[in-house]
């Protein structure tokens, strides 16, 4: 028997790569003798780039950059096995992990360093890029990230504004003298775990601000600066980021590299999927196992779960999901190749225990499931 392991990470407890570990070791457990093909994946959020970087034989840069919170970090890049393609996570430079939870503020955190990785990597020569835009702790439109590629965005006196959300109302000028050329020479594929758009009910603001500490108030004021912020770009670009699909993500960087840079938009996990030649592994296999920490009515917009059982889907292979913890409503998944859906907590715990515990819990899931799903060959293969 053949089987697909296609994880991806359960949020703050391990990495997919650990996953796919965890799940092989539970069918091993199983059937020693079945082949296995491990291929992690991700949807554009965390671990994009440890996960494609893994994929394809890359490797990682580290660079000193600009944090959400103008201080300095550390952050990396990868390089694909191909060693032409960057791909960029911009939560490694501007994510929600590189803050505090009291110092969480959209109306101060900027995207300031996800610009200077870019800059670093085109001055390594790359001009083949990834942007995997998860995990924001920002909400600035990507102000910053042009800011650091020389775009100048300048008040009623002309002189550039601060950074974060909070200081877009502020700009009264784009200057597009020094944007740095080489961006025109590249392409940039934006990977997306998201599709809403800048404004509105559905927009970055109203649907992401308040996991990046914003409270009402700040919401209101996020809202008009970023449609101060939109009207601008419309005007300059001729691009409305206002309802553009996937111009929130990254509490709005996804707009402004639609808006300033030759770019394409997919679904993150597409974007996996296809660099990690998932569907060319699919032939001859009997099962495909895939998991997420949570599964629930909005797995089926485009999150792991739901990309990998549609790409198993095309070659008629089913699909098997786990998750940290199943929610309501998974009945749509069952139309595109899923035949079960099973949570991994075997007993009463905490969450606290339950994510220490994830790489075990996995792997009993595994094992029990397999038993399960290939008794048919287990009970002729003893006649």
């Amino acid at each position: 028997m053949k089987i697909i392991i296609a994880p991806d990470s359960l949020k703050g407890s391990i990495t997919a790569i650990e996953a796919a570990f965890s799940i092989e070791k539970g069918v091993k457990n199983a059937f020693p003798e079945a082949e296995t093909v491990l291929i992690p994946v991700a949807d554009g959020g965390e671990g994009t780039m440890d996960t494609l970087v893994s994929a394809t034989n890359g490797r990682e840069v580290s660079v000193g950059v600009t944090g959400p919170l103008g201080q300095p970090i550390n952050a990396k890049y990868g390089v694909l096995g191909d060693k032409k393609t960057c791909i960029i996570e911009m939560a490694t430079a501007s994510g929600l992990n590189l803050i505090n939870d009291t110092e969480l503020n959209p109306l101060k955190t900027t995207t300031y360093g996800t610009g200077e990785l870019i800059k670093t990597a085109l001055d390594e020569g790359y001009r083949n890029f990834i942007i995997a835009l998860g995990g924001s702790a920002t909400n600035d439109g990507g102000a910053g990230m042009l800011q650091a590629l020389g775009i100048q965005l300048l008040d009623e006196t002309n002189i550039e504004i601060g950074f974060g959300g909070g200081e877009l109302n502020q700009i009264q000028k784009v200057n597009l003298d020094n944007f740095d050329e080489r961006i025109y020479d590249s392409q940039f594929l934006i990977a997306s775990d998201v599709e809403n758009p800048l404004l509105g009910a559905k927009g970055a603001t109203y649907v992401f601000g308040p996991q990046k500490g914003a409270t009402e108030k700040m919401i209101q004021t996020l809202e008009n600066n970023l449609t101060h912020w939109a009207e601008l770009v419309e005007n300059l670009t001729g691009k409305r980021l206002h309802d553009l699909e996937g111009a929130g993500a990254a509490g709005g960087l996804g707009g402004s590299l639609q808006a300033f840079f030759p770019s394409t938009i997919k679904r993150g996990v597409d974007v996996v999927i296809e660099y990690a030649n998932l569907v060319e592994h699919l032939d001859h296999a009997d099962l495909v196992i895939t998991c997420e920490g949570q599964v629930d009515f909005q797995t089926v917009f485009g999150k792991t779960p739901m990309g990998v059982a549609q790409a198993a889907n095309t070659r008629n292979v089913p699909t098997i999901i786990f998750a940290g913890t199943v929610g309501d409503n998974i009945q749509a998944l069952y139309q595109y190749g899923v035949i079960s859906v099973h949570g991994i907590i075997n007993r009463p715990m905490s969450l606290e225990k339950a994510m220490n515990k994830a790489s075990k819990l996995l792997e009993q899931t595994a094992e029990q499931v397999c038993r399960t799903y290939f008794l048919d060959k287990t009970v002729k293969k003893d006649h």
